[in-house]
């Protein structure tokens, strides 16, 4: 995947994501359910992002990066 398809595909999430913040009224249990999703595929495609931008800039492949477990990226929050 290249850059601009990634930063495609974020733009895509966060106007999902915005979409759903933006409701009224409160969300469902799946709505919430996807926020969720949402949150972690986008902390996802960033953390892919700055591999393939950190690789480029080292002379390494960027084409070598990829998408690491929900669990690791979610991780550094902490």
């Amino acid at each position: 995947m290249e850059n601009d398809e990634i930063l495609e595909n974020i733009g895509a999430l966060v106007e999902e994501e915005r979409s759903l913040r933006q409701r009224t009224g409160g969300l469902h249990d799946e709505e919430r359910a996807r926020l969720a999703e949402l949150e972690v595929r986008l902390d996802q495609c960033w953390d892919l992002l700055r591999q393939r931008r950190a690789k480029a800039e080292f002379g390494e492949d960027p084409d070598t990066a990829a998408v690491r477990p929900a669990a690791e990226v979610e991780g550094y929050r902490s």
